[in-house]
Parts: C-alpha cells; sequence; structure tokens
C-alpha cells in the first residue's frame, strides 16, 4: 500500500496524519505524543502535549516524504529532537530487539546446528547496533546536553561524531538471506518464520530511519547550536572588553599635559619644569598614564594623543 504523499502542515489533523502513514504511530510514542487526540490538529496536540511542532513536523515530512529542510533551520529544536532520540533508543533497544529474539527462539529448533548459528548471528549484529547506540547515549547526548545549558566542552564537538556516525541498517541484511535461504519450512512454523522475517525487515526500515533523522536532521542542528554558542561566547568576551575599558579610570587633566609633553619628547625633569611640579610627581602621574590606558610605548601614547585631539 503506497504512503499518501503530501507535505503534512500544523493545522491538519493528526488522525488524517496517522490514518495516512500508519508508520509514524512509533514516533508519535518516541516524540512523548499520546494516543486519544481526536479530530484536533497537530498544533493543538502539540502545543497540549509540549512538543515543538515545528521539529514534530520537519521529522514527520522528512521520514514519510524525504523532505530535507535546510541545513541553516534555527527553528528546528534541539531539545526536541534530543527527546525523540533517546526515546528511540529505548524503544528499540529495551523492547524491539528483545521481542524479535524471542520470535526467532519461538520459531526456530534450537537443535539444529544452522539454527543455533543464526541466532548467535543475530545476537552479534544486536551486541554491535547496542554499542551503537550506547555511545551516543554516553558521549554525544551529554555533549549536547551541555550545549543546550550553554556549556562549551572545547575536547569534543560535532565533527567528532559525523566522521564515525555509522549506518547500521546494514546489520540484518546477511541474516535474512541466510533464513530466506537456508530455511525451508512448512506449515505454522512458516508462517511463524515468515512473520519473524516481516519484522526483520520493518526493523531494518527503522534502523534506515533513526540513522537519516541523526545524519541529516540532528547533525546540522546541533552545528548551528555549536556556531550560536560560540557566537555568545565571542560576544560575551567583547562585551567584558567593553565594560572593562568603561571601567578604567579617566585621564586627568595634568595627566594629559603630561602625555603632551611626553609625546614632545621631554624628559622628566622638563616636564617638571614645564608644569611646575616635582620629578617624583611625574613620574606618578607616568605610572597612573600607564595602568589607566595599557600603553607603554611612546608611539602608542602618540597615536592616543591624536586620536583624543590632545595635539
Amino acid at each position: 500500500m503506497m504512503k499518501k504523499v503530501k507535505l503534512y502542515e500544523a493545522d491538519d489533523k493528526m488522525i488524517d496524519l496517522i490514518s495516512d502513514n500508519h508508520s509514524m504511530l512509533q514516533g508519535l510514542s518516541a516524540f512523548g505524543i499520546r494516543l486519544g487526540f481526536g479530530d484536533k490538529t497537530v498544533s493543538e496536540i502539540c502545543a497540549e502535549q509540549q512538543v515543538d511542532c515545528h521539529t514534530f513536523l520537519t521529522v514527520v515530512n522528512f521520514l514519510i516524504n524525504g523532505y530535507t529542510p535546510k541545513a541553516t533551520d534555527e527553528r528546528i529544536s534541539v531539545k526536541t529532537l534530543l527527546d525523540y532520540l533517546h526515546a528511540s533508543h529505548r524503544y528499540f533497544l529495551d523492547f524491539q530487539l528483545p521481542v524479535i529474539r524471542k520470535k526467532l527462539e519461538e520459531t526456530l529448533k534450537q537443535s539444529d546446528h544452522l539454527v543455533v548459528l543464526i541466532m548467535r548471528l543475530f545476537d552479534e549484529y544486536a551486541h554491535d547496533i547496542r554499542i551503537h547506540m550506547k555511545y551516543e547515549e554516553k558521549t554525544l547526548f551529554p555533549y549536547v546536553e551541555a550545549l543546550l545549558r550553554g556549556e562549551h566542552k572545547p575536547d569534543y564537538n560535532v565533527e567528532i561524531y559525523a566522521r564515525h556516525h555509522s549506518d547500521t541498517t546494514g546489520k540484518f541484511h546477511e541474516l535474512k538471506n541466510i533464513i530466506i535461504k537456508y530455511l525451508p519450512n512448512d506449515g505454522l512454523v512458516n508462517n511463524q518464520l515468515t512473520a519473524t522475517l516481516f519484522d526483520i525487515y520493518n526493523n531494518e526500515e527503522w534502523l534506515s530511519n533513526h540513522s537519516s533523522v541523526e545524519e541529516v536532521l540532528f547533525i546540522p542542528a546541533i552545528r548551528i547550536l555549536e556556531h550560536r554558542l560560540q557566537s555568545n561566547e565571542v560576544s560575551a568576551r567583547l562585551s567584558s572588553m567593553i565594560h572593562q575599558a568603561g571601567n578604567r579610570e579617566s585621564i586627568s587633566e595634568r595627566e594629559k599635559e603630561v602625555i603632551v609633553c611626553l609625546v614632545q619628547g621631554m624628559s622628566n625633569k622638563e616636564i617638571a619644569n614645564r608644569l611646575f611640579i616635582s620629578v617624583n610627581t611625574v613620574i606618578t602621574h607616568r605610572r597612573n598614564i600607564v595602568r589607566k590606558l595599557q600603553i607603554r610605548s611612546l608611539a602608542g601614547l602618540t597615536i592616543y594623543a591624536i586620536t583624543n585631539n590632545l595635539i
């Protein structure tokens, strides 16, 4: 049965979206959207159940129609995607994998050596996928949570993850081919095996969708978050510098006179004679000028005098 091809919008009814695409039922659960929504629209349901509507529709239209948003779409909520992927991992690791394994156990005869090998193959593939997801849970997701709190970690970034992100969709390809080729069965067992194979194919499609959401939606959204945080840090540093500059003590009129004399090449004694002050007072003024302006060179003082119309 073909899926209904359309881009879903906020004012579409949620029931129509699910009726057209029953595969999105698990997606609803991953977003934390509960059933029993009547004839309410997508935007109404998202608002009631505190789900970012734009991000939900972005994932829906991507998975259903392959619609890819711009990599610069800043409206996509990283927090919503993170929650969605967290829940998807839990669904897959705690429910989907154990259910398929149990069905294989119930369908196949454990006394057959080929069957034992098939079960071992399933466990190896499941282990590889579990490691992949556990890495994200222990490394990537905490990093993203830190970004959302405004914390920048210089020892890790999304490009490190992107370089090592692998597609796990092929993990079950060999398994299902072996079952199809080498385990002919009759009657009830064959029906059970066919149903289990159907689940494995659905599982493979689910893994493909999951990997694509990470690659096409999540990684670009993290890049935007990283860039925004880095920009905020630069702005904060500039603001701090401006604030510190504004808090510096202003140059007194006497100190300005000393600066003019210095720029004109006078010695401490000449300045003292010109301004009718002691040499020690001149030295004190020069120290204060350096402290306030953070300028030590004659060239720097000359530039300051010119830009402030002292000479």
